[in-house]
């Protein structure tokens, strides 16, 4: 999921290449990353899509780049894990994560869900 965020991954998918049932997989997967495969997604979906509109690419740009089919599921979603709308995120200023190292910005700014 991390590598092949913006393809079209779902649960039956990744358990057939796990060689477990879809439930199994689900529930192993919560249990060793703390959410589910969906959310895990969509975490790195918005995380990735955070790095591109630091960048400068547009909103619908970036929704496209992640894998997102609808622009309005995808803004939502950004918006419940960073705090602010896609488009707020991309206006503001990210000065300070391109200064720092970048494995020390990619720290700081992964997104992170909190329940």
């Amino acid at each position: 999921m991390d590598r092949d965020y913006a393809l079209p991954l779902d649960v039956p998918t990744m358990a057939a290449k796990a060689l477990m049932s879809p439930a199994h997989f689900s529930r192993e997967f919560k249990t060793a990353y703390g959410e589910t495969p969906y959310s895990y997604l969509m975490t790195r979906r918005i995380e990735r899509a955070m790095a591109l509109l630091r960048g400068g690419i547009s909103v619908t740009d970036a929704c496209i780049a992640v894998g997102a089919t609808s622009l309005g599921s995808f803004s939502s979603t950004f918006t419940s894990i960073v705090g602010e709308t896609p488009s707020s995120y991309r206006a503001r200023s990210h000065d300070a994560a391109e200064v720092m190292p970048a494995c020390i910005a990619k720290i700081l700014t992964r997104p992170a869900r909190y329940v």
